[in-house]
């Protein structure tokens, strides 16, 4: 068998060690950014209490996939075919990285956009109507309608 792993091909023990201890420093990584929003008390949570509730569970689960790391054979192994995955990963992180900068329409459209266009494989034109028409829909259902301080432009 060549170096380069084959579509489909299962992933080896490796790699399974490694997905899981990068599933629980995201974990962690949450559970920190959590409490510093603070987690309140039982009887008046805080706004971090939920975020680090699932924090700690995507850290658990994390660990459990690092003990079972010899034992799963069925994990696919990564592959030129996980590149869509990782853009639509990167979208969001750019998205919550701008969302707080200058506001969620234009990073929203964005990624709807890309994510119709190049994910989809949608035409241009759908592309574009669909980016402004499903920003449009979020702006008037969480900002006009319910009122949602979310940061935005208009």
């Amino acid at each position: 068998m060549s170096d380069a792993r084959r579509d489909g091909e299962p992933a080896g023990a490796v790699a399974n060690l490694v997905v899981a201890l990068v599933i629980v420093g995201i974990g962690g990584a949450g559970m920190a950014g959590s409490w510093a929003l603070g987690l309140g008390s039982a009887a008046a949570p805080s706004a971090g209490t939920w975020p680090f509730l699932v924090s700690t569970a995507i850290a658990v689960l994390g660990v459990a996939l690092a003990l079972l790391a010899r034992r799963t054979t069925d994990a696919e192994g990564l592959s030129s075919s996980c590149l869509p995955v990782l853009g639509a990963a990167a979208g969001m992180a750019g998205f919550a990285a701008l969302v707080g900068v200058i506001g969620f329409e234009i990073p929203g459209a964005l990624l709807v956009f890309a994510w119709l266009r190049f994910l989809g494989r949608e035409s241009w034109r759908l592309s574009v109507l669909g980016a402004v028409g499903i920003v449009a829909v979020f702006y008037l259902i969480f900002v006009g309608a319910l009122n949602v301080p979310i940061p935005h432009l208009f």
